[in-house]
């Protein structure tokens, strides 16, 4: 006969349990919200529409996912939304500068748009790099650093424009729209990119050794040294693969407007903190997943289409809702690492 289990062995099951348990929170979330959706408004459970949420989701989610590994290691970007509107304001600087002509040479037009692509995810990467080194060789706090470079990215997008709108050239943009608005298989292309990058950081975290640095140094920093994780250079990293992000999600995002103005980005970085703590991630460090963050990214923007659709609160309170969100997800986190 077998012997019965310890107490010890029991609270430790118990405890699995509990943690597949909250892993499992934010889907059943989603489940709950399309049925509710679905319940007070038809519309809601077309296609056409299952591809707006999912298209508007995607901007928002592949910089979650970038911010998943960044909180992961106990670090945060309040910076996101402002870096993106001025990577978008730089790239239409740079493609318009490009077709004006330069020392009398005209560029062809894919090469432009090439350059600007390229360009846009290299400033990306720039910035992240420049916030870890900021953060880890500089010893000030992320929550500072980031906070500052939001108003420094903002007001220099501002004087860029001049207080306006930056337009890209009507023959570019007729070149660039369908990177937003062509579709793949009847799927838009800024999903099926979406699906890559969640895929990608999904493979980072939970096949290779980084991924296990990330998550050990937010578990608890100065075991990682004795350990001899390299703390500093896996910082630096998440920030510029965070950044890196930023840059393609504005590469899809511009396309869908050809313009960029002081506004844009608004509140970006609020959307992609409340997806990622929304999916599971410990707000504390050392925990996570990319997949949670995929759900809790398309469960916010479920939630607004709700919003939208039924009028049950002003469209103008959704910012609210978030802000609800993350302080309610902050509570039932409280304690755990």
């Amino acid at each position: 006969m077998r012997p019965a289990p310890t107490e010890a062995v029991q609270s430790g099951r118990a405890l699995r349990f509990a943690h597949r348990l909250y892993a499992l929170g934010p889907l059943v979330g989603l489940i709950a919200l399309c049925v509710i959706g679905t319940l007070l408004n038809r519309d809601f459970a077309t296609v056409d529409n299952l591809m707006n949420v999912l298209t508007r989701t995607s901007f928002i989610g592949i910089i979650a996912v970038g911010m998943t590994f960044v909180i992961i290691s106990g670090g945060i970007d309040l910076s996101v939304g402002s870096m993106a509107a001025l990577i978008a304001g730089s790239m239409i600087w740079l493609m318009n500068g490009l077709a004006a002509g330069v020392g009398g040479h005209a560029f062809p037009p894919l090469m432009i748009l090439t350059l600007g692509i390229v360009g846009a995810l290299m400033l990306g990467g720039l910035f992240g790099c420049a916030h870890g080194l900021l953060i880890t060789k500089g010893r000030i706090e992320p929550f500072i650093v980031t906070l500052g470079t939001l108003g420094i990215f903002r007001a220099v997008l501002t004087w860029l424009a001049d207080g306006g709108a930056l337009t890209l050239d009507n023959s570019l943009s007729d070149l660039y729209g369908p990177v937003y608005y062509a579709s793949l298989f009847g799927v838009p292309v800024p999903i099926w990119v979406f699906l890559v990058v969640a895929a990608g950081g999904a493979l980072i975290l939970n096949r290779t050794a980084f991924g296990r640095h990330v998550q050990a140094i937010g578990s608890n920093e100065q075991v990682a040294r004795y350990a001899a994780i390299r703390v500093d250079t896996v910082k630096i990293v998440t920030y510029v693969l965070l950044g890196i992000c930023v840059g393609v999600a504005t590469v899809l995002y511009v396309p869908r407007l050809g313009s960029t103005t002081p506004t844009t980005g608004l509140l970006w970085e609020l959307e992609a903190i409340a997806s990622v703590v929304v999916g599971g991630t410990a707000l504390k460090g050392g925990e996570g997943r990319v997949i949670g963050t995929v759900i809790g990214a398309i469960l916010l923007s479920v939630i607004a289409n709700i919003l939208n659709l039924t009028s049950i609160i002003s469209v103008y309170l959704n910012a609210a809702v978030q802000g609800v969100v993350i302080i309610f997800v902050a509570f039932v986190q409280r304690g755990r690492r």
